[in-house]
Order: C-alpha cells, then structure tokens, then sequence
C-alpha cells in the first residue's frame, strides 16, 4: 500500500517503536540511511542497523531479527518482489519499504497492512488496477449442485435444465480463460521492464523537511543520492535535471536561512553551492591531465585508446592555451590565474571539439575553508569504499566505512576513498582500452557481449556488481564512439567477469542500449531469468537489481545460446 502522509503513517507510527533498519549496499541508500539515523537520534529512536547486500542476506536479517522487531524499514530493497511470500512474516509485522527500484510488485502495492511503501506516486508508475490482476474465486459448484436431484421430473425438462447449467459453466470457464490471459498479458507489460525511481535519500529528506527537522547535512546527503543516481547511469537526465531543480530550491532555503549566522565563516562551516561544473571526474583531487584521460566523457569523445585520439586531446590543451605543466600537476597547486576561468575555457573549447555538454548542473561543498567536494567526488569515493578489495575485509566492514566516510567529520577516511577510486577510475580506463583494441566486444545478433577473461589486470575489481555496471557503460560509450557498424550502436550490451574462481562463478551484468534519450529501462532482468529456467543453468538471481546474475562457468555458453534465441 503506498503511504500518502509519511509523518503521520510512517515516522510517528515507528517514533516509539524499535527499529530494525535493512539498509541495501549502494550510495543513494547509504545516504538515505545516514538520514534517517539522524531524525532517530533527534527523537531517540532505538534501532538496528542491518547491511544488506542480496536476497539471501535480506531473509537471513529478517529471520534474524523477526522475534524482536515488529517494524522493519527496509532501504532499496524489497519492492520488486512478492516480499510476504519471500519471509514469510508473522501477521504483526509491518514492513515499511523506500525503494527505487521500479516496477513495484503488485501484492505490495495491493497489501494494506503489513507493505507500507514509501514510494512517490508522481513517479511514472503506471501499477495496472486491482481488478485486473485479482478477483474473487465464484463458487465453482453454483449449478453442479442440482444435477443430483431426485429422478422424479420428466426427462425431457431435466436434460434442459442439464444443458443451460453446462453452458454457463462453459461461458464461466471460458470467461475465466480469457480473463486469466489477459491478466498474463498485463503483468507481463508491467513487469518486462526494470527502471528507478526517485531516489530514497530524497523521500527521506522531505520527510524531514515535513517534521522541520532537516539540517545542511542531510540536505548534502540527500544530493550525494540524487547524483548516484546519475553517475551510476540510473535515470535519464530530464529526471536529473528535474529532481536537482527541487534540490535547489532547498539549498537556496537553507542558505538564505543561513545569510544572518555570524559562524557562517567559521573554520567548521558548512556550505552547499549550486555549480554548473565540469563532467570530469575527480579533477580538483587528481591533475587536470589524468582526470580528463580518465573521465567516461572526455576518454569516449576523444577516443584516447587511439593514437590519433591521444593528438586530438594535446590539440585540444593547446586550443585552451594551458601549459602542459600546468595541466599535469595538482588541481590544487595549478596557477590562480588559469584556475579562476578554468570552467569557462574548457566549456568553450570543449565545443569546437563537438562536447557541448562537458557542463552540468551539480551542487559542490566547502567544509570549512580548505576541503571542497563535488557531489559525484563523494560518490565515487563511497563507492570505492563500499566495493573494496584492497584488503580481505567483510562487506559489513566495507559498508561501515562507506557510511562514515559520508560524515563530515572523517574526512580522513573520505580522502582514502577518493585514492582509491582513482585507482579504480584508471582501471576501468585501461580495460575499456584494451578491450576495444583487442575486439573483445562480440556481436551476438540481439545484443554485444564481451567477457573478461581471467588473468586481465584489475579483473578482481570488477568481480563486484557496480563496479562491472560502470565498467559496462563506459565500455559501451566507447564502443559506439568507435564502431562503424551502425546496427552494432543500437545494441545493448552484456558483459560478464569471473566472480570467484575456487566456486567456477562468473558474474553477468546486462544493460540498455547507449543514446541520449534514452529511457534507461532494463529488459536484461526477465530474459535472464527465462533463460536460465530453459537451460537449467545454475544461476543466482541474488542481486537487488534483476539485471546482474551469477552464473556457473560451465554454463555460461549455453545460457547465451538460449539468450541470444529468445531475443532474437
């Protein structure tokens, strides 16, 4: 049942309760979660903190921690599926769900006691009508009940009686028939493909905002969600741009509020700035040089796997009349002089080289007066965080470093997150290359498919889901900036890496087609289920986002058999 008044149905329904929170590993719920921590510190909620990374983990919270706790609230996760025929609760639990990810299932929508879905309703849902899906069993014996009357009526009248009761029964079946077909065909519409909403970091903002209780902190996290959103390639840009418009509309509230504060230049100050800033990744922490080398964007356009891609981009620092000395040190030790207009000279250049949207709309923010973060700096530093494999650490270990590394008060551990996501940045830069140089990317008639093999450098990093997904599309970017093959750019693309090699796992990631307007609607996540059921491959479908598998080695070959047959 989706929740209208979230004070009143949600916050003051669990504000005298314990809680136990199961939180999902990716940013925008991550942030979500650091939001929520705070209102239940504010009201002195108790609460438990559970990392969820899949399914499996999910029921085992659950059956975990179902005796204590009453109310579960559970953070992007458990919307896409039938969540009571998955735990199999008790009556008395209720289950509050802040979920993106789109389509809802139909008995969470439907349920109205225990699915309380903290989902908005202005999203694009289209949830087909209750009667369509669900109707009320008849009673099947409504007529067969008189046939076995006493023979004391003529025969004549009692076979006609006989007739009219088997053909509304017929009519009855028949009925049934056509409406269980087109129920099939309903849900199928409605569950074929796999999209996100508005991200959960933002409902959980305005819920403080509603209790009057949101800080610039929570403001901050709600815009890390929004733009994990975007770097993860999660929504199409006009929701992008719409959603930062409804952010802004807060940070210049909270500014304007702020204006009369005398510690608004304090050396712990905190301030959030609307910027129209550079689509580059991680530039004022890395050399301009690297960051333009390394960024999806400028790598693509430029094509720097090619010699004359690695021409194009000095011509190009030449056309901005930047010193090549300036441009490979520290953003942070480069001249004032070229940093003050720094923007506007790449903007201008950048469109003579055909990159007219090297600029987008983002929020920055000055910790005090030496620490300055872009939105996307931070998530790609608790991104790195999250999945990493430096060292043999858990990913409860990993989940509660990430989520510190969102407190302004660990920078420390924010600064190890961005070295380690350059690391990660040039190990997606060096593969896309090679893969492109070595034509690893295969056509498989309905889509392109590439596998990393074992023993390619960096190939433990993309063992982990998001990892591999942003590996995947900056791959695809490429490879349509650098394929002649017009039908091949219309493609979408899977892409599998070996997950763990003692088990014999590979990990299988499908995404959309690459274009800018595209709707970022994903149908990877029925086909593989279809196909795993046909081949009986070993497939684990753990993964909150039905688009990213693991598959058996041994039967990688003909799950993409049977793929490639059922979307051909």
């Amino acid at each position: 049942m989706f929740i209208t008044d979230i004070r009143k149905e949600f916050y003051e329904v669990v504000a005298n309760q314990r809680v136990a929170l199961l939180v999902a590993s990716d940013i925008d719920a991550l942030c979500a979660c650091k939001i929520l921590q705070a209102l239940f510190h504010c009201d002195q909620v108790q609460y438990t903190l559970v990392p969820v990374t899949g399914w499996q983990d999910l029921s085992t919270a659950f059956l975990e921690h179902k005796e204590q706790f009453k109310y579960f609230v559970l953070i992007n996760c458990g919307a896409n599926v039938d969540l009571l025929e998955m735990l199999q609760p008790d009556d008395d639990s209720v289950f509050f769900i802040c979920d993106t990810h789109r389509p809802v299932d139909v008995v969470n929508v439907y349920n109205d006691t225990q699915i309380k879905l903290l989902i908005k309703q202005d999203d694009d849902l289209g949830v087909p009508s209750y009667d369509d899906i669900f109707r009320d069993e008849e009673e099947e014996g409504d007529d067969s009940g008189n046939e076995s009357d006493e023979g004391s009526e003529p025969s004549g009248k009692r076979r006609r009686f006989d007739e009219g009761a088997i053909e509304r029964r017929i009519d009855r079946q028949r009925a049934k028939r056509e409406w269980e077909a087109r129920r099939r065909e309903i849900l199928f519409e409605y569950e074929q493909y796999e999209y996100h909403g508005t991200a959960a970091s933002m409902m959980f903002f305005e819920l403080a905002w509603v209790l009057t209780k949101d800080t610039k902190d929570m403001l901050w996290w709600a815009v890390i969600g929004l733009t994990d959103q975007w770097v993860h390639d999660k929504i199409t840009r006009m929701k992008y741009i719409t959603d930062i418009a409804t952010m802004q509309r807060h940070v210049s509230r909270h500014n304007h509020r702020n204006e009369d504060e005398e510690n608004s230049l304090s050396i712990d100050c905190m301030r959030i700035s609307f910027e129209y800033d550079l689509r580059l990744s991680l530039y004022q922490h890395w050399s301009l040089y690297e960051s333009i080398c390394n960024s999806c964007y400028t790598s693509c356009n430029f094509k720097l796997w090619t010699l004359n891609g690695q021409k194009k981009l000095q011509e190009f620092l030449a056309d901005m009349g930047l010193p090549l000395k300036q441009v490979r040190q520290k953003f942070n030790s480069m001249d004032m002089s070229i940093k003050e207009n720094l923007r506007d000279v790449i903007a201008e250049s950048s469109m003579k080289y055909g990159m007219k949207d090297i600029r987008i709309q983002t929020f920055g923010v000055h910790f005090g007066f030496k620490n300055r973060f872009l939105a996307s700096d931070m998530v790609h530093a608790t991104t790195a965080l999250l999945e990493s494999t430096e060292k043999d650490e858990s990913d409860g270990d990993n989940f509660i470093k990430a989520l510190d590394s969102l407190s302004r008060s660990n920078l420390e551990c924010l600064h190890a997150g961005i070295d380690q996501a350059k690391k990660k940045l040039m190990a997606i830069q060096q593969t896309v290359a090679s893969c492109i140089c070595t034509n690893l990317i295969l056509s498989q008639g309905p889509f392109l498919y590439c596998y990393l093999m074992e023993g390619t450098p960096d190939v433990k990093l993309f063992s982990k889901p998001m990892a591999l997904a942003l590996l995947s599309k900056y791959l695809l970017k490429a490879f349509v900036h650098s394929t002649r093959n017009k039908r091949c750019k219309l493609l979408p693309l899977i892409m599998a890496a070996p997950k763990d090699v003692e088990k014999g796992t590979v990990i299988v990631v499908g995404i959309p087609p690459e274009s800018e307007t595209s709707d970022k609607k994903n149908f990877f996540g029925r086909a593989f289920e279809k196909a795993a059921e046909s081949t009986s491959s070993r497939t684990l479908h753990d993964h909150f986002d039905t688009s990213i598998i693991e598959l058996k080695t041994e039967d990688r070959s003909k799950f993409l058999d049977a793929l490639i047959t059922l979307l051909s």
